[in-house]
């Protein structure tokens, strides 16, 4: 048998053995472990959640019997909640993601609430999918603020908070140079 016979026959042989079994779908930062993590998504997330909370609190309820300001409410409330919410997701992962590849247990003894950090970022992650809550929202941002402030630590970097520069204000933490 020639050399690509023999690919053929295994190359159909394997697409028929995952049509069997199809193989379970893995999804993850990276699991290489590459090295590359950033608290930077997790804080523009908070801000995002923080944003969303403003626009939901400026949104005029609709005049009593006119269809077309209902459907503008309608329409506004669902997009803003859906951000609010999928964002809310993005802290969660981030952190966890950090957390379970990132931190090891020589950073427990340098940051001891390390977990109760984590902790904290995950209710209030939660507790901001769950409601509209302008307070939950920047209780969110100042969490990511202490757990980007540790994390940045454990690389023997300072801190300084900045500007946020976007709609919503606020500041992000970031390692000084």
């Amino acid at each position: 048998m020639s050399r690509p016979i023999i690919v053929s026959l295994a190359s159909r042989a394997l697409r028929t053995l995952d049509r069997l079994a199809p193989p379970a779908i893995a999804d993850a930062h990276c699991d290489i472990p590459c090295g590359i993590y950033d608290p930077h998504l997790m804080q523009i997330a908070a801000l995002t959640v923080v944003r969303m909370n403003q626009l939901i609190e400026g949104l005029e309820l609709p005049k009593d019997g006119d269809k077309a300001d209902r459907a503008r409410y309608a329409n506004s409330i669902a997009r803003y909640v859906l951000v609010k919410e999928e964002h809310a997701e993005v802290v969660k992962r981030e952190v966890r993601i950090i957390w379970g590849d990132y931190f090891k247990p020589e950073h427990l003894e340098k940051y001891p609430d390390l977990h109760t950090v984590v902790w904290n970022v995950l209710k209030l992650g939660g507790k901001n999918r769950q409601e509209a809550n302008a307070q939950a929202a920047q209780d969110l941002l100042a969490a990511t603020h202490k757990f980007a402030e540790i994390f940045w630590g454990s690389k023997g970097a300072t801190t300084s908070k900045v500007p946020s520069r976007q709609a919503v204000g606020g500041e992000i933490v970031v390692p000084n140079p």
